[in-house]
C-alpha cells in the first residue's frame, strides 16, 4: 500500500503547530527529540523561526485590526514563510486556508485567505516597511543586536548575518577507523561533493539525512561541526592520560578525545536522560568511557578524589554563535540570561579548577560570541586563581572563532595550573 502523500496544507498546518510551541517556549530540540519531522515541515518552520521577526511585524501590519489568535497567528507565519520562499502564491493562500480547517480554525479561513492576499498585492511596500525596524532588518531581538555592536563595532553585522544562513554539514572522520583521506576518496568514489576543511573534517556538498551519509552506521564518521572539532586537538590530551569532560552530552567531542588518544575519560553529564545520547554515540564508534550523572559544579557529589591531568569544560551558554542551526535560540533567550550564564560558568570553572593536577590543563569551551561568557569570564577567574594561566591555543589566538561558511561560531581559552 503507498504511503500517504502529505499536502501543502498538512506541511503547513504541522509546522504551525510546532511554531506555536516554540512561542510557547518550547525548544526546537526538545521538539525534535520527541518524533521525526517530514523534510517539509522542517524547512517551514526552520524558515519562519529563522525570519520570525519580519513575519512577526508582517501580521501586525496586515492585522492591526483584528489580531489573530496564537494558532492561527503561528499559521500566518507558516504562510508567509511559503510565500517568501518563493512557491507558488496562489498554492500556498489556498493550502493555508486548508490548513486552518486542519487546525480546527475554520472561523479563520477568511482572515488568513485576506492577509495572505493582501500581503501578495502590497509586499514591496509592506517589506520596505517592517526593514525600518532593525530587529526585522536583521532577524535578531534587538537586545542581541545592541550586545553585538558593543562587543565587536567591526564585524556585527558580518556575525547577525551568518546567524541567518542555512548552516554547513560537516562530517568528523573517526581516526581510529579510516583516514580522511580515505574518507574523500569513498565518497568521491559514490559522486558525493565534500571538501576537507581541518584534520579530520570534511564538509558535503549538500546536507542529508545521516541515514544517508556513507560509513556513518559504521562508524567511520559523525556530524560535527568544523569549529566543534577544534577542542580535542586543543586539549592536547594523550593515550594513559585522566581526562574529565565536565559537560559531556551529547558525546561528540568525548568521542573526538577518544578517537584521537586513549585517555582514561570520565564523561560527566548532570542529565543522566542526555548521557543515553553519549552512551548511543560511543556504541555506533565503538567506544568507551566511565559515564557519570553528577553536576560539575559540585564535585564533591561524584568525585573519587583522582586529580585529572586534563579537563575540558564545554559550559553551558547562550548558544549564540550556533543559531543558524537553531534559530529558535534568538527568541527564546532574553537579555538577563548572558549574566545567569556567565555566573554559572564562573562557578563551574572555580570547582572543576580543584580537580585539576599541578602542571595539567582545562579547555574552557562556549558556543557563544557574546564577550561577557567568553573572555570576561575567563579574565575573571584568571584574576581570581593566582595559579592558573592562559596559553597559547594554536589557530584561534584570540580565543574567539566567528560564524563563518565553515564553522559555527565557538571561544575556546586553554588554561593551565602552575606545578
Amino acid at each position: 500500500m503507498a504511503a500517504h502523500a502529505h499536502s501543502l496544507a498538512d506541511d503547513l498546518a504541522d509546522a504551525s503547530r510546532l511554531i506555536a510551541r516554540v512561542a510557547g517556549g518550547t525548544s526546537l530540540a526538545a521538539l525534535r527529540a520527541a518524533a521525526a519531522l517530514r523534510p517539509g515541515v522542517l524547512e517551514i518552520l526552520y524558515g519562519a523561526l529563522r525570519d520570525y521577526a519580519v513575519g512577526d511585524r508582517l501580521i501586525d501590519a496586515l492585522a492591526h485590526r483584528t489580531p489573530p489568535d496564537p494558532a492561527v497567528r503561528a499559521l500566518l507565519l507558516a504562510g508567509l514563510r511559503a510565500l517568501r520562499s518563493g512557491r507558488p502564491a496562489h498554492a500556498v493562500v489556498s493550502q493555508a486556508v486548508d490548513a486552518a480547517v486542519k487546525l480546527r480554525r475554520s472561523s479563520a479561513k477568511g482572515l488568513v485567505n485576506a492577509l495572505l492576499r493582501n500581503y501578495l498585492r502590497d509586499s514591496s511596500a509592506l517589506e520596505a516597511r517592517v526593514a525600518e525596524h532593525e530587529e526585522a532588518r536583521y532577524c535578531h531581538p534587538q537586545w542581541w543586536i545592541d550586545r553585538l555592536r558593543t562587543d565587536y563595532p567591526d564585524a556585527w553585522e558580518r556575525i547577525l548575518a551568518a546567524g541567518n544562513t542555512h548552516p554547513p554539514m560537516t562530517l568528523r572522520v573517526n581516526a581510529r577507523r579510516t583516514s580522511t583521506a580515505d574518507y574523500i576518496a569513498m565518497l568521491a568514489a559514490q559522486d558525493i561533493a565534500v571538501r576537507q576543511i581541518g584534520p579530520y573534517a570534511v564538509r558535503l556538498g549538500a546536507p542529508r539525512p545521516v541515514d544517508a551519509v556513507p560509513g556513518f552506521d559504521a562508524g567511520l564518521v559523525s556530524v560535527q561541526d568544523a569549529g566543534a572539532q577544534l577542542a580535542a586537538p586543543l586539549l592536547g590530551a594523550v593515550s594513559g592520560q585522566r581526562v574529565l569532560d565536565a559537560c559531556a552530552a551529547p558525546g561528540g567531542k568525548s568521542a573526538h578525545l577518544l578517537e584521537l588518544a586513549a585517555v582514561e575519560l570520565t564523561a560527566l553529564d548532570v542529565d543522566d536522560r542526555r548521557l543515553d545520547r553519549v552512551r548511543t554515540t560511543f556504541a555506533r564508534l565503538g567506544l568507551a568511557a566511565r559515564l557519570i550523572a553528577g553536576d560539575a559544579a559540585a564535585p564533591e557529589s561524584w568525585w573519587d578524589g583522582r586529580l585529572f591531568q586534563h579537563i575540558l569544560l564545554d559550559a553551558p551558554c547562550t548558544a549564540s554563535g550556533v543559531v543558524r542551526r537553531y534559530p529558535d535560540i534568538k527568541w527564546l533567550r532574553r537579555a538577563e540570561d548572558v549574566a545567569g550564564f556567565a555566573d554559572l560558568q564562573a562557578r563551574l570553572l572555580a570547582a572543576l579548577w580543584r580537580l585539576l593536577e599541578p602542571g595539567g590543563k582545562l579547555l574552557y569551551a562556549t558556543c557563544s560570541v557574546f564577550h561577557e561568557e567568553n573572555g570576561a569570564v575567563v579574565a575573571g577567574f584568571l584574576e581570581r586563581q593566582p595559579d592558573a594561566r592562559r596559553v597559547a591555543a594554536p589557530g584561534i589566538e584570540a580565543g574567539q572563532l566567528l560564524p563563518d561558511a565553515d564553522h559555527d561560531g565557538f571561544y575556546y581559552a586553554l588554561l593551565q595550573k602552575n606545578a
